[in-house]
């Protein structure tokens, strides 16, 4: 369907009928807790049919009982005049995830592992019975759709030795050696959660006949011997056919045991029928290559590209491959923004991505021709998005609420919400209201913050303040929805809440992302100095002599530095997976390149690197009382830093307490966990600057 922007903007505001509930009451009766933090409904992966008219996103519910979650597809006629809300896909009892409609708009396909193994399915638009597409011996991990709707490219983990032979896998995967010792020769021997076993993550093509459960495929790029799509947060996006359907492209990371050092991911083409052998594209970019995206008449490939190796927080610049030539061009060069997709407009001048910028995350338009980056959707933090011609359909959350989906917001569209806010899902619920503030922090340079008042506020009271510290360090606690440090849980138990984005946050420019690289515990530790100094002074209402300092990651980093050099405002601490001891870290860590750039080469070349900033040496001057977080899966920053830790805070008979969690790696994920988290962390603030 072909219609004018300006005709379908009218269609959607006739139409767009939402899930969304009546307005909050006037007057509410409570503040956020973490109960309703972990069982509140969540929505994601929005999609638009190929014409734009049919909207399907997910939905997530949470069982308490049975400490798990579900998640079903639900689906939108946007051009629909009876004004008939969002309907379930997808039936009752499935759990399914990945959703992507056929090429016609007819047909919608998901992963599903309702039958016991993660497998494609495929469900008509209009409704009815799902049907197995595939039925391999591997789970399927991602998919993507060739352009004429007949192959579908998968990911699967399989044993290189098994030579794309599925069964063979299955059959090694099933097999139960009588010894449980395990040899390894080279690095990776684990990553995030999870010790290596052989596998690798491998890109198979198997073709869609319609005619039952498709239980071939093709191993492509067989001889490409890498994590595609890399772990552990890859997704196919890493991934792209080109229109002729006959080779794909995707990012990969050689697995050769330079991985753990190693950011020099390339972009390879691979031919669909697994001949030939993969070509690197960008061999001369010795740095991260992500993301490809062909043009319409596959001339030209599109992709991100960052510039220095061994550094995972480098910008991503948006780049133009000439594949007949080779020659590449970047895009934007003058936008000093981190990309962090692409999506192609119909007519092929438009880059959309979303991107970090000044505490938000807004949608932008580049423009191919000239690089100039247009902000087009912002107001908080944008997240997952789908744009059919003239129509877009998004996710969008901020301070106040996880994502809601919306329709429009492009080409003269108003933007119309099809789910709920938390407001709308919680009713009784009165958010704390917040601000962006900013001072003069090191170097005399600008720094940002953000404020968040208790949900009871009061003018001419003060308020215990909860000053929370991000991770990353390249990260930010800015306009946005977090379901493990979300400050709205902290103003829900009465408490004003001060978040600081530091020099080597994310979205303020690449040189001052750059300044936080071997400078951990000086120049952001003058920031939060500063930041905090700042806050107290222009808001009267936070109550200085009740604070409390919390983190976790990099944050938790900070949180264990400043136990011992700036430990004079805070009455309690709270530290989660936190580098206690900075030089172990650069010997235990799994991802090594992130220590050795952080902190300028590796512990045994450079040990002042890693001494000169080491909470470990500090110890002596600790005084305040911490609570210490940890879990046993936590690959990332190993358990024993945060058990180092509470030995230390015990033998100095410092008040502490030690939550540990055998089940959870670097996020504590599982709803009862989350649960007990921040039961625990807010009782210890209870204790120790009280509740207002």
């Amino acid at each position: 369907m072909n219609l004018r922007p300006a005709l379908l903007g009218a269609a959607l505001a006739l139409a767009l009928p939402t899930l969304a509930m009546a307005s909050s009451p006037a007057r509410a009766a409570r503040g956020f807790q973490a109960s309703d933090l972990v069982s509140m409904d969540r929505y994601s992966s929005p999609v638009l049919s190929p014409d734009g008219r049919k909207l399907v996103f997910a939905r997530r519910v949470v069982d308490m009982a049975t400490n798990k979650a579900t998640t079903s597809l639900w689906i939108e006629d946007l051009f629909a005049r009876d004004a008939a809300p969002p309907v379930r896909l997808t039936p009752e009892g499935w759990n399914v995830n990945s959703p992507a409609f056929s090429r016609d708009g007819a047909t919608v396909f998901f992963l599903s592992g309702k039958n016991g193994s993660s497998q494609l399915y495929a469900i008509p638009a209009a409704g009815g019975t799902p049907v197995q597409a595939t039925d391999f011996a591997l789970d399927i991990d991602g998919y993507s759709l060739s352009p004429d709707g007949k192959h579908v490219a998968f990911a699967a983990g399989a044993f290189p030795d098994c030579k794309g032979d599925l069964d063979c896998t299955k059959k090694k995967l099933d097999a139960k050696p009588a010894s449980s010792g395990v040899v390894f020769d080279r690095l990776f021997i684990r990553h995030w959660d999870t010790w290596a076993d052989g596998r690798l993550n491998r890109i198979f093509v198997a073709s869609l006949d319609g005619k039952g459960p498709v239980k071939a495929a093709t191993l492509v790029g067989a001889d490409l011997l890498a994590d595609v799509p890399s772990k552990p947060f890859g997704g196919m996006d890493d991934v792209a056919w080109a229109p002729d359907g006959k080779s794909l492209v995707a990012s990969a990371r050689l697995s050769n045991g330079d991985e753990p050092r190693s950011t020099n991911f390339d972009l390879y083409r691979l031919q669909a029928d697994g001949s030939g052998k993969a070509r690197n594209l960008t061999a001369a970019n010795l740095a991260w290559d992500a993301g490809p995206v062909f043009s319409a008449d596959g001339s030209t490939l599109y992709y991100r590209a960052m510039k220095r190796p061994g550094f995972e927080a480098d910008r991503f610049a948006l780049m133009a491959m000439d594949l007949g030539s080779g020659k590449t061009r970047e895009i934007d060069p003058q936008w000093d923004r981190s990309a962090d997709g692409i999506v192609l407009s119909a007519d092929g001048r438009t880059i959309y991505t979303t991107a970090q910028d000044m505490g938000e995350h807004p949608l932008f338009a580049v423009d191919i021709a000239s690089g100039v980056a247009t902000e087009v959707i912002g107001n908080g933090s944008i997240g997952d998005f789908s744009i059919a011609g003239p129509t877009a359909a998004f996710t969008r959350n901020s301070m106040k609420s996880g994502a809601q989906v919306f329709a429009g917001g492009i080409g003269g569209m108003p933007e119309r919400a099809i789910t709920p806010s938390a407001g709308e899902m919680l009713p009784d619920v009165r958010f704390g209201d917040y601000e962006q503030f900013s001072f003069k922090g090191w170097n005399g340079e600008t720094v940002h913050g953000y404020v968040v008042k208790p949900w009871n506020y009061e003018q001419g009271k003060a308020y215990p303040v909860a000053f929370l510290i991000h991770g990353g360090p390249q990260g930010s606690f800015g306009d946005g929805w977090s379901y493990r440090w979300n400050p709205q849980t902290y103003a829900g138990q009465g408490y004003a809440a001060v978040m600081i984005d530091f020099h080597g946050s994310t979205g303020y420019g690449q040189a001052f992302t750059d300044a936080i690289s071997q400078h951990w515990g000086d120049r952001p530790l003058e920031d939060l100095q500063k930041g905090w100094a700042a806050a107290q002074d222009k808001y009267a209402f936070l109550d200085g002599d009740k604070a409390c300092a919390l983190g976790a990651s990099y944050g938790g980093y900070m949180v264990y530095w400043i136990a011992g050099v700036w430990n004079q405002p805070w009455k309690c601490l709270v530290d989660h997976d936190g580098v206690f001891d900075n030089r172990m870290m650069g010997y235990a860590t799994e991802e090594l390149w992130f220590s050795e750039w952080e902190n300028g080469g590796t512990p045994y070349d450079n040990p002042e690197g890693y001494e000169k900033f080491n909470p470990v040496n500090h110890v002596k001057d600790w005084r305040v009382p911490m609570l210490v977080v940890h879990s046993q899966q936590d690959l990332r920053i190993p358990v024993e830093q945060g058990i180092a830790a509470f030995t230390a805070l015990q033998r100095k008979g410092i008040e502490s307490k030690f939550l540990y969690f055998p089940d959870e790696n670097h996020w504590v994920l599982k709803p009862a966990n989350s649960l007990l988290w921040h039961d625990t962390v807010n009782a210890w603030l209870r204790q120790h600057i009280g509740q207002p």
